[in-house]
């Protein structure tokens, strides 16, 4: 959720474990509108072996927005100086959403 109270992603699962970081989104055939995957820590994210293109969302340890990797297809890589973490949604979200640099995020239970 953007401070102002706008909603990136109402279903967001976080991924903090060693295991679950390198799991991530593989073997899914996609996320579903509102979905998305909160990687931490991570600067940077690869979709190797994936199936489906995603909008990466990187962010700084105060949950600022420091750069996004719109429509990343499958068998590339992104990062950003930075970054703390990355929040992984479908593709084309993030401007769907109208995220941008410098937008402030916060997790809500």
């Amino acid at each position: 959720m953007r401070v102002d109270g706008a909603v990136v992603c109402e279903r967001t699962c976080v991924a903090d474990s060693p295991f679950t970081r390198m799991k991530g989104l593989l073997g899914r055939d996609g996320l579903e509108p509102g979905e998305g995957l909160l990687l931490r820590p991570a600067s940077s994210v690869h979709t190797w072996f994936m199936r489906f293109p995603i909008d990466v969302v990187f962010l700084d340890r105060g949950l600022v927005v420091v750069g996004i990797a719109d429509l990343l297809e499958p068998w590339r890589a992104a990062g950003r100086r930075g970054a703390k973490s990355a929040l992984e949604l479908p593709a084309g979200e993030a401007a769907r959403r109208g995220l941008s640099v410098g937008d402030q995020l916060t997790l809500a239970a």
